[in-house]
This record gives structure tokens, sequence and C-alpha cells, in this order.
């Protein structure tokens, strides 16, 4: 009898578990994310590099002279997600145009800026200009809100460059923290109007645990992708540049943290930190179609580099002015050059180790009036 009544017991368990899991599936919450992940070309010949998306923008690069009359670009979103126009519509992109992503649930929606580029990357950098990248701080949340700052510059009435930063990776660590909180922000104070302020933060108790206990501040061209294998390979430096760039230009300021600590969060005694501002021109190959925090400044494809080497501390605004100069006798292709195969990368940071994680926390660059002269 005992034995019956422990079966019946078991088996009753058994059936109350299966169907809390069938429960589990049909009450399954539908995907709330709106966000375009891929985009394409049918004819991939026409792009001279892979397409940059962002918050709301998607950025295809092309050859001058390149017909974008008629063209239907493909778009990968997040699971169940629908997009209109639809995915492949072919549209005329002489000028901008507009998608609206709708999540699963039907609930939110994202307009995406699609267009194609032929031009070079904006060549004057006064960090004036800001928009909000927005999202639900908790899956709870009824709306967006304004979570950090991005940087943008206008390139024509029509154009912009986005600066890109690792403010996304921080966000994953610090989902509360306010805008001036992150690493990457706009400051009063600048030598006209606004500036940039890259500040070295802690990530706490998340970083700790993943071995990236601190954030260096950074703000450079190109786009920022979250690599959880390996963080250092989340930035992608780097956009398309016809032109032979000739000297970089700009001010700072800039104070070390306390005290400089390695990934592993143990102070390195006797270190202190120190600030980077870099650009390099280099060679778009299929095995290194970007530049990332592993070897912006050792990969064999670089061909002229610029970099600021009397660095200071100062709470005065410093001019520089540093030239480009071949890297190991290495010379630009002009076929290359017309056909889009180089790009250009600049690139600046609070703490210079910042991409292995080492750094002082309250290390701080602010960054001003920022000139890239070419021929």
């Amino acid at each position: 009898m005992m034995k019956h009544l422990k079966s019946l017991k078991t088996g009753i368990i058994f059936l109350s578990l299966v169907l809390s899991f069938s429960a589990c599936i049909k009450e399954e919450a539908l995907n709330q994310e709106a966000d375009i992940i891929a985009a394409s070309l049918k004819d991939k010949g026409l792009l001279i590099r892979e397409p940059v998306i962002t918050n709301n923008e998607v950025k295809f690069f092309v050859n001058g002279g390149t017909n974008v009359g008629r063209i239907g670009p493909m778009f990968e979103l997040t699971p169940g997600a629908t997009i209109y126009p639809a995915s492949g519509t072919v549209r005329n992109f002489t000028k901008l145009r507009i998608y609206t992503v709708t999540s699963e649930d039907g609930q939110w929606k994202k307009e995406y800026k699609v267009s194609f580029v032929s031009k070079d990357v904006a060549s004057v950098y006064h960090f004036e200009n800001i928009k909000w990248h927005k999202a639900k701080r908790s899956w709870t949340d009824s709306q967006a809100s304004n979570i950090f700052h991005i940087f943008y510059e206008l390139t024509s009435p029509k154009d912009t460059l986005e600066w890109g930063s690792g403010n996304a990776g921080y966000m994953v660590a610090n989902s509360s923290a306010k805008p001036e909180q992150y690493p990457t922000s706009q400051a009063d104070g600048g030598v006209k109007g606004k500036c940039a302020k890259l500040q070295t933060v802690s990530t706490g108790s998340f970083g700790k645990m993943a071995k990236a206990p601190i954030a260096a501040g950074n703000l450079f061209t190109g786009t920022f992708k979250i690599n959880i294998s390996n963080p250092a390979k989340s930035t992608r430096f780097g956009l398309p540049f016809r032109k032979i760039p000739t000297r970089l230009t700009g001010y700072y300021k800039y104070k070390a943290g306390e005290k400089f600590t390695d990934k592993n969060s143990k102070e390195v005694k006797g270190q202190r930190d120190d600030f980077a501002i870099y650009a390099v021109l280099y060679e778009v190959t299929s095995q290194e179609p970007y530049l990332d925090g592993t070897n912006s400044l050792t990969s064999s494809n670089i061909v002229l580099k610029a970099e600021l080497e009397n660095r200071k501390e100062t709470d005065q605004w410093t001019s520089f002015a540093i030239d480009f100069k071949s890297v190991d006798g290495r010379k630009i292709d002009e076929n290359k050059l017309e056909a889009g195969k180089y790009n250009l990368a600049i690139i600046m940071s609070s703490s210079k180790d910042g991409a292995v994680f080492n750094g002082a926390v309250g290390s701080t660059l602010y960054v001003d009036e920022i000139e890239l002269i070419y021929k």
C-alpha cells in the first residue's frame, strides 16, 4: 500500500512539473526588442565596407559614382520583429530613407535612418552635438529612458558622423548610472562651448568578476559591438577615408586618478595613469576588416600614424599638433586609396591601457576643437 502511495505521489509531482512547464511556455512573454542587428545587399560588390549599424542609423558605404537610385537593402531583426518597408524593398537612396521596426509584442517601435555614403568622414570636431542612446532600464519599464550621450558631427545638411564609445559596455555593468557618470559624456567649459569628457570609472562587482574592473572613457571614429569573450575586441576602429591625412590638431586637459590598478584590481605601486590621443590610416583586408583594442597601434596594416607623445597632466586647455608619419616605411597605394580601401581611425582614451583594464579610477581627459588636416 505504501509503495502504491509513493508511486502515486511521484506521479502527481511529475504531472505538476509538466503542467507548470507547459504553462511557462504558453505564458512566455513576446519579445519587446525592435532592433536591426545586421544589414546587407544582394550585390555585395557595391559595398566597400560592412554596413555600420548604430542605435537608430544604418549606413552603407559605397564608392562615388555608384548608382543608388534602385537598391533593396536586406535587414536581419531581433527575433519576431517586423520592418516597414519590408526587407528587400527596392527604393531610391539618393536621399536618406526611414524604416520602422516593430517588436514582436507590437508595443515598441523604432525608426532607423538608412543612407548610402560615398563621401569621406567629417574633418572638424567641435563636440557640440549629442543625441541620446535610449533604452529601457528594465523589462518592466513602460517606455525607454535617456541613458547616455552619443556625439555626432554634421558632415553636410543631411549626413552626420557619429562617434563611437564604450558606453554601451558600461551600461551592462551599471544600468542605473546617470549620463554624466558614464565613461564618455558631454561637458561644459570647452575651448568653445561644450567639450567631450572621458573619465575612467569602476565597473563594480560585475566588472571585477569579469576581470574588467574599470572602464576607460574613450571616443573614436568607428563603432562598438560588445564582445563578451574578448572585451578588447568590442571596439571597431575606423571609417572609410580617401584622402591622405597629414596632421591632427586640437586641445586637451588631463588629470590622472590617484590609484593605478591592473585587471585583477591590484594596485601597481609607483605607476601613474596616462592618456592617449592618436590616429591611424590602415588598409582594410578580408582578414582584418577593422582594428580593435588589441591591435590599434600594432597591426601590420597600419600605413600612417599620428600619436601625441609629449603628454602631461594639466588643468589648462593645452593645444597639440601631431603629424602623420609612415609606419615601418609603408606607403599608400594610390589606386587602393581611390577605391576606398583605407580606413581612418581617431582614438582617444582617459587611460591608454584601458583596453586591457589597466588604469586609475578618476583619470579624466577633456578634448575639444579637434581638426584632421589632409591633402
